[in-house]
């Protein structure tokens, strides 16, 4: 991935590479969605429906995409979404990916289903981290591992709301995927033996409660002084609700097309999510983000931060922590080059006059 005549110039190129690499199953895993992947195009598609229109004659000789979430400072209005299992595209798994974010400078959302403690990765960070939970059937295990993530140096607790059940993945199933016998959710009170090969369906009805309402989101909020962010909103009346129970975020999110084809695609859904809670918390979005035009679109918008998740899985898989570096390159360098052809200095001066819908 180094070399002039081979280096990847785009996050496409280096999925390439990543499902080169990978196992056939492992490769459907990370690129997969529910159903026909409907959802998975749909995500891409709403970010194609709105073109940029540049402005010219602005003074950007300094530019900044430097911003913050929940009060913590971070380069760029781009982070690391939260995804399962690093160990299964690289052997350095989350150590290798959370390196490369603090290099690069972007928040971190930790997934409680890694394959390295909590406490390693935050061991490992140099940037800030957010720990993304479900709402576990143990509701004591549930709140210990809020209690650990505040202890590591966790700066926000990110609630998944949308996985009662794992959607139908037609891969998935078709490869009747299950974790390899080495890797296992080392966070939670699962033995190994019982982890390895099980299907994830069969793993996350183990683990994760269906019966969860907008009181055990009041019962998180109550559990920690950390803010609190609920991932997994993409109806307005659901953002009021998030913020009316104590969150201080709402991230825009389908689960990258992975829980239903034919659910709303995020930047569709983005708009009716600000005009509904917009001035009362912290609004960001996650889905079909590939390049660094597609976050200067969701902060246009009104989003806080674009979130990117498949993307960082292949980086991994193509070239570890080096990998992962380069992909967030990807993503800084071209927000930096669009923000400059935009008129656009620095964050705070991208806003929606710079977009037009493509008509049908």
């Amino acid at each position: 991935m180094t070399t002039s005549t081979t280096r990847p110039v785009s996050v496409a190129e280096i999925a390439r590479l990543a499902e080169a690499v990978l196992p056939r199953d492992v490769w459907d895993y990370v690129a997969g969605g529910a159903g026909e992947e409907r959802t998975v195009q749909a995500n891409r598609d709403a970010f194609h429906r709105l073109s940029v229109l540049p402005r010219v004659l602005v003074d950007v000789a300094n530019r900044s995409a430097r911003t913050s979430a929940l009060g913590t400072p971070v380069a760029a209005p781009v982070g690391i979404a939260p995804t399962s299992y690093h160990v299964l595209a690289h052997p350095d798994g989350e150590l290798a990916t959370v390196r490369a974010a603090g290099t690069a400078g972007v928040l971190t959302i930790q997934s409680v289903f890694s394959s390295v403690t909590l406490e390693d990765v935050a061991a490992a960070a140099t940037g800030p981290l957010w720990f993304q939970l479900y709402c576990l059937r143990d509701r004591a295990v549930t709140r210990n591992l809020i209690e650990r993530a505040a202890a590591a140096g966790y700066r926000a607790i990110v609630l998944g709301v949308d996985l009662p059940v794992i959607g139908y993945r037609d891969r998935d199933i078709r490869n009747g995927f299950g974790l390899p016998p080495h890797i296992r959710p080392v966070n939670l009170p699962v033995a190994a033996d019982s982890a390895g090969g099980l299907e994830l369906t069969e793993l996350n009805d183990i683990l994760v409660s269906p019966d969860l309402t907008w009181r055990d989101v009041e019962w998180v909020r109550g559990l920690s002084s950390l803010p609190l962010v609920v991932k997994g909103v993409l109806a307005a009346d659901d953002a009021r609700r998030a913020v009316d129970a104590g969150a201080q975020g709402v991230l825009v999110s389908n689960h990258g097309g992975r829980q239903i084809d034919g659910s709303v695609a995020t930047m569709t859904a983005l708009p009716e999510v600000l005009d509904a809670v917009g001035d009362r918390c912290e609004v960001y979005l996650d889905g079909g983000v590939r390049r660094g035009t597609d976050v200067l679109k969701a902060v246009a918008l009104g989003a806080r931060m674009a979130f990117v998740g498949r993307p960082v899985m292949w980086g991994l898989a193509a070239d570890g922590e080096a990998g992962v570096g380069a992909v967030l390159r990807m993503y800084l360098e071209e927000l930096d080059l669009v923000m400059a052809v935009c008129g656009c200095p620095d964050v705070a001066s991208i806003g929606p006059d710079l977009l037009r819908t493509v008509p049908a």
